[in-house]
């Protein structure tokens, strides 16, 4: 024969249902946004006052660094060969600065110029062109204000880029 199970007592059950009820029920949800926000604002505020209840002023956040400083750092960082950065405002419309600087094998020269691209971009400027990369013998970064140039110890010696800009700002002045 079976056993009986034990009846459940009156309270119990009435107990469960209304728990089950709570639970189910939804949440009260409040309206959040600027309509909520306006109604618990004052109607009429003096001229020239903020209420309370208003969010404190933005704190304006660092300016980014100089586009220029970006680049040198990273050039140091990448432990550049012979950095040599000109200013050629007075020279050229193209740019503001000239920055030439050598990598000790094509790989080093190409990571250079890819570190330097990532800095640029974690800063906020974008490169208009890279040109060389694959190379990577002389590899060209157009940043507008600042153009870059790695190359290889050979190649910068027989292109002379340093001597040239120098001339023409001599003959400028």
């Amino acid at each position: 024969m079976a056993a009986k199970r034990p009846s459940r007592s009156s309270s119990a059950s009435s107990a469960r249902p209304a728990a089950r009820a709570a639970r189910k029920a939804p949440a009260k949800t409040v309206a959040k946004g600027p309509a909520k926000a306006r109604a618990k604002l004052p109607r009429k505020v003096a001229a020239g006052t903020r209420p309370a209840t208003t969010k404190p002023a933005k704190v304006r956040a660092k300016a980014p660094p100089a586009l220029a400083q970006v680049v040198l750092a990273a050039l140091e960082d990448m432990k550049a060969v012979n950095v040599k950065a000109m200013d050629v405002r007075g020279i050229t419309d193209i740019t503001d600065m000239m920055v030439v600087a050598s990598g000790t094998s094509d790989r080093h020269v190409k990571s250079i110029a890819d570190r330097v691209v990532q800095r640029c971009k974690e800063a906020g400027y974008r490169p208009y062109g890279v040109e060389g990369e694959r190379d990577g013998e002389w590899v060209l970064l157009d940043l507008n204000d600042v153009v870059l140039h790695v190359m290889l110890p050979r190649v910068r010696e027989f292109y002379a880029l340093e001597k040239l800009w120098e001339k023409g700002a001599a003959r400028g002045s």
